[in-house]
């Protein structure tokens, strides 16, 4: 059974993940492509090489674990945590520690091996998009259950094992550190000023526009002002929101535009990257913070995190997002 573990400083979560344990042999440090299809478990023919679906969206009269789907999830093979069992939250000493109770799951984009999510048309996107919705709002009835955590390790150099199109979610049963810290520096701006400090990011970015990637009537795309990384692209809804999983289903077709259009410019821009792709949302239990936006954080990997970076968490960007988004803004 993994384990989760509490750092007693920093407060943050660790996942002991006894599944998939390895010794020092066993580390990769080299590229492996995975590129043949005749043996990938994600292509359409192949849905018996996965787990059984947990859910999928299929033409008309398919049935499950069979071709004829558009987007498919199954349980990751090797999840980092499990699904069974209760949580059994306990102490040892100082230490705080549960069960690595969770959910896993594998969101496989299309059947096509080689199109990636940035070469879908607007429709296949749209699938995607509305089956990160249905999975959270599933997992959420699970009382177990604090986040979701939907994400994407596109490349070898973000993480990817396989090369088919995918993306990931782990349900959580407590809030990851990066959320928490955001909600409440966002809660102490909101404090001080009275406004939600994404609504006036929005407004400052949208008058000022040098950081602008790409927008329409509901959705911004942005590199923020004190990017980490760099070509970091976000997408926020401009009408406050902090849920994902409540968004319309209006207007899913419209932040599917917007994604599709910012992963092209950055494809074409830095010659097919690996990047990763993050949803940050609010947790179940706080579905409507006065205080924060749901949103996507692109982040192409360019560079690397180095011993000044992990011992002062600062982080060194040598593009800065005005360049950036100049850069993509003409792509």
């Amino acid at each position: 059974m993994p384990q989760l573990r509490r750092d007693p400083i920093s407060g943050r979560w660790v996942i002991i993940s006894t599944e998939r344990a390895k010794r020092p042999t066993e580390y990769k440090h080299e590229e492996q492509k995975i590129n043949d299809t005749s043996n990938c478990p994600f292509c359409s023919g192949h849905e018996k090489m996965t787990p059984p679906e947990v859910m999928a969206f299929r033409d008309h009269g398919s049935k499950p674990d069979e071709p004829g789907w558009r987007v498919r999830v199954v349980p990751n093979k090797f999840p980092a945590l499990k699904i069974e069992g209760p949580l059994d939250k306990a102490g040892e000493g100082i230490y705080d520690k549960m069960n690595g109770v969770g959910a896993h799951e594998v969101i496989i984009e299309n059947p096509d091996h080689s199109k990636e999510i940035h070469d879908l048309n607007g429709k296949q996107i749209d699938d995607v998009l509305f089956m990160y919705r249905a999975r959270m709002l599933d997992l959420k009835k699970d009382p177990r259950f604090e986040f979701v955590l939907v994400f994407k390790n596109r490349g070898y150099a973000a993480g990817a094992s396989l090369t088919h199109p995918h993306s990931q979610l782990i349900a959580l049963p407590v809030v990851p550190k990066r959320v928490r810290e955001e909600i409440q520096g966002g809660e102490q701006y909101y404090e001080f000023r009275e406004r939600c400090v994404y609504c006036d990011m929005i407004d400052q970015e949208t008058y000022v526009r040098v950081r602008v990637v790409g927008e329409n009537d509901l959705f911004l795309a942005i590199e923020p002002f004190a990017s980490r990384f760099p070509f970091e692209t976000w997408i926020m809804p401009k009408v406050h929101s902090s849920s994902f999983d409540l968004i319309p289903d209006q207007e899913i077709p419209v932040l599917a535009q917007l994604m599709k259009s910012v992963l092209v410019r950055l494809n074409k821009v830095l010659n097919n990257p690996s990047y990763n792709y993050v949803l940050h949302t609010a947790p179940f239990n706080q579905p409507n913070i006065p205080h924060y936006h749901w949103h996507f954080e692109i982040m192409p990997k360019l560079t690397q995190l180095a011993g000044f970076e992990f011992g002062s968490g600062f982080y060194i960007n040598p593009t800065p997002p005005e360049e950036a988004a100049k850069y993509l803004q003409e792509a």
